[in-house]
């Protein structure tokens, strides 16, 4: 989209600035996974230079590395590990609509599944059903998030009576804010995808813990255990 065309057009006008070899702009990128060296190239011209003020060549390779590395999260909108995350109103079953400002008062848990009735998001579901007295009495909700729609999550809520409410997000929106989205493989294939993911947020909407690429035994105890730890 527009905004993700921006912010690689600053990252790319940066890098043209910079005056660097592909060898070095591939390092420089290194980590930022939303920017790849081909859509940098292709982009090149979307923002124009005027519109920043650097030095043409920075001698210095770690100066260049965490001058691009600082441009990249000031143009980020994702969400960052003790920072508030940013606002966000999404579909969500038991009501129309859930606003990142409904969270506040509480400890929230936010797990992303690839999708429902599956075994392996069946499995967690249970998992976070089976403890969720425990994360009550912790002042924890949870939320679960994939991309199906709010008729597919009431019928996996009712066939597993899961005791809290999926939040449906076919436009990828709550996904590509907490970056969830990953290139994946089956059978040879690759394709886009939810990358199975938890975060926890706290009583004032900061974010202060994410599991990535969550395998699922023991995974919602250990959730349970950070926040009885930390209350």
């Amino acid at each position: 989209n527009s905004k993700d065309l921006f912010k690689i057009g600053v990252l790319a006008n940066v890098l043209q600035m910079l005056k660097l070899p592909d060898g070095t702009v591939k390092v420089l990128v290194e980590g930022l996974e939303r920017v790849s060296l081909k859509n940098i190239k292709e982009s090149s011209s979307f923002v124009s230079s005027e519109y920043l003020e650097f030095p043409e060549k920075i001698s210095k390779p770690d100066e260049s590395k965490a001058l691009v590395r600082a441009i990249a999260e000031q143009f980020d909108d994702y969400v960052k590990v003790n920072k508030k995350i940013p606002n966000f109103n999404v579909s969500v079953t038991g009501k129309d609509q859930l606003n990142s400002k409904d969270l506040l008062g509480k400890k929230v848990v936010i797990y992303f599944y690839p999708k429902d009735n599956t075994p392996g998001c069946t499995t967690e579901g249970e998992n976070f059903r089976d403890f969720y007295p425990q994360f009550k009495k912790l002042n924890t909700e949870i939320y679960g998030v994939s991309r199906e729609s709010i008729k597919s999550h009431e019928n996996f809520i009712d066939k597993y009576n899961f005791p809290f409410e999926l939040i449906s997000d076919p436009d990828e929106s709550l996904c590509n804010l907490f970056d969830v989205i990953k290139e994946k493989s089956m059978y040879g294939k690759k394709y886009m995808g939810i990358e199975r993911s938890t975060f926890l947020i706290d009583e004032k909407g900061k974010l202060v813990k994410e599991w990535r690429k969550v395998k699922i035994p023991g995974h919602v105890e250990e959730v349970l255990e950070s926040i009885s730890s930390s209350s």
